[in-house]
């Protein structure tokens, strides 16, 4: 019964792909070759080393490309990132494409309902699997680049758990791999929790299997054996899509690059001052006119599709609604009085850049209106936590509106920044009670940034650590970190210096560079862990240390858009991802490089633009590049 199953799903994915690829018997179509046969061969080096050599190759000789020798080269397979426990044999096998099929059971054997359990993504996933190995035997053209024959592949993913369908903090996502070879079949048995670790374990799979250029095959190793989980449980990545609007594609492109590298998160900044993207379903007005223009819009089917997409690859979509601060377009139907200080000037007196704008937390139908939108918001996004935004509240313009100053006399309060803070406080209570009223009076896990509300000295009188938790974008080294973790709160880190994507770049307002220069290099991004950061600063209790979920690359927009978020974003999101995944302590950014490479290799061939890290050359001679700080090393003065 249960390879029944797995021919089935076989034939349903080579049925949905048959438009993509031509496809005669069992196999592919070979076209004849369209260039001469490269003179060069890779050998890898062996240890300790493990390098893959460039030599010219033997008339006898079977040629292996660069990347099917970095596959079976040294103790890692090229995989990214790094599992946590890997053994691979180097021999390697071709395999085909062809005759691949994937099964699910569960932990008795039972052939499980691809349609209905793990929420429908079991055959989801199947295909996304199949379609990555299509991908690697198919040119642009519809022609094929694989030879005739090889093993059979038999994938068995086993689940203990197979109803969990969808992904929050407490979800196991570890797996564990077994590849072995019995004459021309490959066995691979895969096993997992749940759906979404067994997806993580179709990711590494797909890794191990490698299309030679040179031998024109789709191979593998023969023995394999993973274990594998998560350092950290959040994993994310920020794209802000008002500031400048990001299309679906490129959405879904960062998507599939989170998915390729087993980040978790997309943390959707989706409206701010600068624009109102996001369709209400309640408050339609919002987007008229808040959107750049109507077609730059998320309609409420757009992100639903987003949602799912992401639920496949084994992303969570995080939404965010900025306030207090950060409001303006779109709220002008509201009326003036909910809005304060927007379009202020001289906007650096009200906000951090234009344009302002600000909620008015005394008046009673902003609370409505934030009802509405939250309500709408957990329609189409169904979160398993929320982020509330919260950050950079300008005192002054609050300071400035006469309705605010009515609103503190009659409190008897005064002026002063615990006064402001009171007000803010305010505001955020009612905000919350609103967003658990949205979402039929169940709490959700809240993320709010470090702010002026978690000031030094200042943050448990406001923000409860069992409700909340701090998302860090100050630097790693900040004090404020410290007295975070031992009140308890959850952390998750985008300490700007590591982790803001839009540094380095020309000044938008003014000259020169912009403010959080210089560009940040993936060497740094890589070596940035975020318990560390915290042991740096003094807190060494393990119970604390545990409080810190993660960490999130983020790319405020600015000066990005649809057509460079790809090259902002990629590689660097992916120098995180194993830190946050594997989190090697003794591991720096030079023991990654040459897989690193490899990655962005990847990446470029899913369709993503991802930034060039080193000269080509150096992919295909890995270890010849490197900067020596010997002394005999450096160059004699005069000579260059």
């Amino acid at each position: 019964m249960i390879r029944a199953v797995g021919a089935v799903v076989a034939v349903l994915l080579v049925h949905v792909h048959v438009g993509h690829a031509t496809l005669d018997g069992n196999s592919l179509r070979y076209p004849a070759a369209t260039s001469a046969a490269s003179p060069w061969t890779w050998r890898c080096s062996g240890a300790p080393r493990y390098l893959c050599e460039r030599h010219e190759r033997g008339a006898e000789e079977q040629p292996h490309a660069v990347s099917a020798c970095k596959m079976s080269c040294g103790p890692d397979a090229n995989l990214w990132p790094r599992p946590r426990s890997v053994k691979v044999n180097h021999a390697t096998s071709a395999i085909n494409f062809n005759s691949l099929s994937v099964e699910f059971t569960d932990i008795h054997g039972n052939s499980l309902d691809m349609q209905r359990d793990g929420g429908g993504l079991l055959a989801k996933i199947s295909e996304r699997f199949r379609h990555q190995q299509e991908e690697k035997a198919t040119a642009k053209d519809g022609s094929t680049l694989v030879k005739y024959g090889g093993n059979t592949v038999e994938v068995v993913l086993r689940l203990k758990t197979p109803a969990v369908a969808h992904l929050t903090l407490d979800t196991d996502e570890s797996y564990d791999l077994t590849v072995a070879q019995a004459g021309g079949l490959m066995n691979v048995t895969l096993g997992a929790d749940n759906v979404f670790g067994a997806r993580h374990g179709l990711e590494t799979l797909n890794q191990l299997i490698v299309k030679d250029t040179l031998r024109r095959e789709l191979v593998m190793p023969t023995e394999v054996r993973i274990v594998d989980s998560p350092a950290y449980k959040y994993r994310g990545v920020l794209l802000d899509t008002a500031r400048s609007f990001v299309d679906v594609p490129a959405i879904k492109r960062t998507i599939d690059a989170m998915a390729s590298s087993k980040l978790n998160t997309f943390h959707w900044h989706i409206t701010d001052s600068h624009s109102f993207p996001l369709v209400s379903k309640t408050f339609p007005k919002f987007s008229h006119f808040g959107a750049f223009s109507p077609e730059e819009v998320y309609t409420p089917a757009a992100i639903r599709d987003v949602v799912e997409y992401a639920r496949v690859r084994g992303v969570r979509v995080l939404p965010e609604l900025d306030a207090p601060a950060h409001v303006g377009e779109g709220w002008q139907w509201v009326g003036h009085n909910a809005t304060v200080c927007f379009r202020a000037e001289p906007w650096q007196k009200f906000c951090v850049e234009p344009p302002c704008g600000q909620l008015d937390p005394t008046v009673d139908k902003v609370y409505d209106i934030l009802g509405g939108l939250y309500r709408d918001m957990i329609d189409v996004f169904r979160p398993d936590m929320f982020h509330m935004g919260g950050d950079e509240v300008n005192f002054h313009c609050w300071n400035t509106t006469e309705s605010i100053l009515q609103w503190l006399a009659k409190q008897g309060a005064n002026r002063t920044g615990d006064d402001f803070r009171k007000l803010w406080d305010h505001f955020q209570s009612r905000a919350l009670q609103k967003l658990v009223e949205a979402n039929n009076g169940k709490e959700l896990p809240v993320v709010l940034w470090t702010s002026g509300l978690t000031a030094p000295g200042k943050v448990d009188r406001y923000l409860d650590p069992k409700k909340y938790i701090i998302q860090i974008w100050t630097k790693g080294d900040d004090p404020l970190i410290k007295e975070l973790a031992e009140k308890g709160y959850r952390l998750i880190f985008s300490n700007y210096e590591a982790l803001y994507f839009d540094c380095g770049f020309g000044a938008w307002v003014g000259e020169g560079n912009n403010w959080c220069s210089p560009y940040i290099g993936w060497q740094k991004v890589y070596d940035n862990d975020p318990r560390a950061l915290l042991r740096r600063l003094g807190v060494t209790d393990p119970r604390l240390l545990e409080n810190v979920l993660g960490a999130e690359a983020t790319l405020w927009t600015e000066q990005a858009d649809s057509y460079s978020v790809d090259g902002r974003l990629w590689p660097r999101a992916s120098a995180m991802a194993e830190r946050l995944w594997t989190n090697r302590q003794d591991w720096k950014w030079t023991d990654a490089e040459h897989r690193m490479l490899e990655q962005r290799k990847r990446l470029v061939e899913m369709g993503v633009a991802a930034d060039r890290l080193e000269p080509q050359w150096c992919d295909q001679n890995p270890g010849l590049c490197y900067l020596s700080k010997r002394p005999e090393d450096q160059p004699v003065p005069g000579e260059h």
